[in-house]
């Protein structure tokens, strides 16, 4: 086993390269770069000021410089050079594009992540700041989910076909059909002030005052205010784990083995949670870091957003929308390293759940 986890470590490296060297010139080849949003704030800002003075006639973009440096940008019409060339210097675009990689990967083995274009502080900085929200809302719905769908399918796989089945998977359909930021609005409007009660908070991750609260009172608050979030997190994501935890063990009990544990004798409580259990749930549990991961990353953006939390998801958002290209690598570089890393722990959750796999003897 220890074998297998130095090749998986060793594979960290090429992997992580191979998204990083995909994304960067991807991205650094799309139209809008932070060189070009400056440009247009520039030109707007003149444009503004050309039009109060002339009375709407602004002859900024006939003016006849952005030529040499400024002629491959989009709204460089009109710009001295100098200014151009100053702004590529500011943002590291005076140097070729493979140059700027590498220092990017430079810095990046030593977790130097650069400081953002637009925000004025380090990445390393704001990815820090933004986690506890995240993490909040990545760690109690993933939680809930497994707590919620792992009963649910097993007894909806004991009582295959039953009302009980019935009657859950029609809930189970309404769950996966409908997005969790809807039910998120439907929150809104009936306990936070939309239109009916207000009973639970609309913004933050904790009240104004935490800080002046007893221990007791700050894991209230805290609660109190992820309570609707996690909620329509939780109601949209249950669905899927459900019938995946009832097909595997379908599956699993009607397998020749679980025939000759009933023939020898044993009840159906033994057969199901000493020999059915550990076999079904293997795929389940060994999931659960890169379902962690998954909904860290990329299912909460929408959720932020409507409850006012001002977590990793936004922060992505926002820095794609103004093309702020160091916060956009830096949260890649950690978020496909941290990626890689619970892929890993998935394949020991594998070996925890069930000791007679061996990932060593495949390999070889």
């Amino acid at each position: 086993m220890a074998a297998y986890l130095l090749r998986r470590l060793l594979l960290v490296v090429p992997t992580l390269l191979g998204i990083m060297v995909i994304n960067f010139f991807i991205i650094q080849a799309a139209p809008g770069g932070p060189v070009e949003q400056v440009l247009s704030q520039i030109q707007g800002t003149a444009g503004e000021a050309t039009s109060r003075m002339s009375g709407g006639g602004s002859e900024l973009g006939r003016s006849g410089g952005g030529e040499g440096a400024g002629g491959s940008y989009r709204g460089a019409q009109g710009l001295p050079r100098d200014l151009i060339l100053r702004i590529e210097k500011q943002y590291g675009f005076d140097k070729p594009i493979h140059e700027r990689f590498f220092l990017m990967l430079k810095n990046y083995v030593v977790f130097d992540l650069g400081e953002s274009f637009f925000r004025n502080a380090r990445v390393v900085d704001l990815i820090i700041s933004k986690l506890p929200v995240s993490i909040s809302l990545g760690l109690w719905t993933t939680l809930l989910v497994y707590l919620i769908s792992i009963p649910l399918g097993v007894a909806k796989a004991v009582r295959d076909g039953s009302r009980f089945d019935i009657a859950t998977s029609s809930v189970v359909i309404v769950g996966n059909a409908i997005p969790g930021f809807l039910f998120a609005l439907l929150l809104v409007v009936l306990f936070a002030g939309g239109s009916y009660w207000k009973i639970f908070p609309l913004r933050g991750l904790v009240s104004d005052n935490w800080h002046e609260l007893s221990w007791a009172a700050k894991i209230a608050d805290y609660f109190w205010h992820m309570t609707l979030p996690i909620l329509a997190m939780v109601i949209g994501g249950f669905a899927t784990l459900t019938l995946l935890t009832k097909n595997s063990f379908i599956d699993e009990i009607n397998k020749q083995y679980v025939q000759t544990a009933r023939a020898k004798g044993l009840g159906e409580r033994q057969v199901l949670y000493r020999h059915v259990f550990r076999n079904a749930m293997l795929i389940i549990i060994a999931g659960f870091p890169s379902a962690f991961v998954s909904i860290l990353f990329t299912s909460s953006l929408l959720i932020e957003v409507i409850f006012s939390l001002d977590g990793l998801g936004l922060l992505g958002f926002e820095a794609a929308i103004y093309r702020d290209y160091p916060v956009m690598f830096g949260a890649l570089w950690v978020f496909g390293l941290m990626g890689l890393l619970m892929g890993i722990i998935g394949d020991l959750m594998y070996v925890v759940v069930d000791p007679r796999i061996d990932f060593e003897a495949r390999a070889t």
